[in-house]
Order: C-alpha cells, then sequence, then structure tokens
C-alpha cells in the first residue's frame, strides 16, 4: 500500500498517471480550505482531518472523516463523492449537470462515479462540484445523519 499521494500516483500505468494528477490538481484548486489530501484506504483521499472533526469517521473514529476519494481500478477511475450520499438534492443536480457536460451515459452508484476514458470526463463539472460543501457542511450532515440513526 502505497505511504503517500506522490506514490500512489508513480505505480500507476503512464495513462492513469496522467488522468488522475490532472485529477488532483483539480480537487486541490477546488476544494474549500479544510479539507487535506492524504492516503485513505489505499487511495488518494480529500478528508475532514481531526485538528477539524476531532470524532473522526464513525465507523473507525482513528481515520478522519472521509469526503473523496480518488481510485485507478482496473476498467476505470472511480470518484466516490461522499457529499451526494443520501442528498437526493445534490445528486440529482450532478446527474443533470452532468448530462450536459458529457455525452457519455452517467456510471454512478450512491456516491460512487466511474469514468473508462479521460474524454468521458467533465472536469470543469467535477470543479464545480468540488467547491459545493465545505468541510463544516459536511460534518453538519454527518453529525445530521448519525442523530437520525439514535
Amino acid at each position: 500500500m502505497p505511504a503517500t499521494v506522490e506514490e500512489y500516483i508513480a505505480s500507476l500505468p503512464e495513462d492513469r498517471r496522467t488522468i488522475m494528477e490532472k485529477l488532483r490538481k483539480l480537487f486541490k484548486k477546488n476544494l474549500p480550505k479544510g479539507f487535506e489530501e492524504c492516503i485513505s484506504y489505499g487511495v488518494i483521499g480529500y478528508v475532514v482531518p481531526h485538528s477539524f472533526y476531532p470524532k473522526g469517521y464513525h465507523c473507525d473514529p482513528k481515520l478522519p472523516l472521509p469526503f473523496i476519494a480518488l481510485a485507478s481500478k482496473k476498467n476505470f477511475i472511480s470518484i466516490h463523492y461522499m457529499g451526494m450520499y443520501g442528498d437526493q438534492a445534490m445528486t440529482k443536480w450532478f446527474q443533470d449537470e452532468h448530462k450536459k457536460a458529457s455525452p457519455k451515459k452517467l456510471d454512478m452508484g450512491a456516491a460512487c462515479i466511474r469514468y473508462k476514458k479521460e474524454e468521458d470526463i467533465p472536469f470543469d463539472l467535477l470543479a464545480t462540484l468540488a467547491k459545493k460543501i465545505s468541510p463544516k457542511q459536511y460534518v453538519d450532515r454527518v453529525e445530521s445523519y448519525l442523530n437520525r440513526k439514535k
């Protein structure tokens, strides 16, 4: 398992390395201040650090709260954007905007977006998506969700 984002990217084939570097630059530039980049679950992660949210990830409080994960899989690139998880309005917005931004059919799960080729990726839309939720807004959503479960 790579220890750093640089090691993760360096371990990828050249074509994937280029895409992941482009996505990394996009998220680093557009995410609101407060998210931190790290290796999370063996892939590139953008998290709410313990310094901002000491409770950490409810499934494993030793880990920071995950927000975005970028992964190069065998047949696709995945972007796990937890800001859409359980948020129907955000998901609908993204789906509608994706239709305008990309000719390819959206391949998406609850919070996972998958792309097979670089030309399928709507980079401008992802930049807009990255700006939509601050660390505080995300923490508030997570807390609201966890409090509902009690």
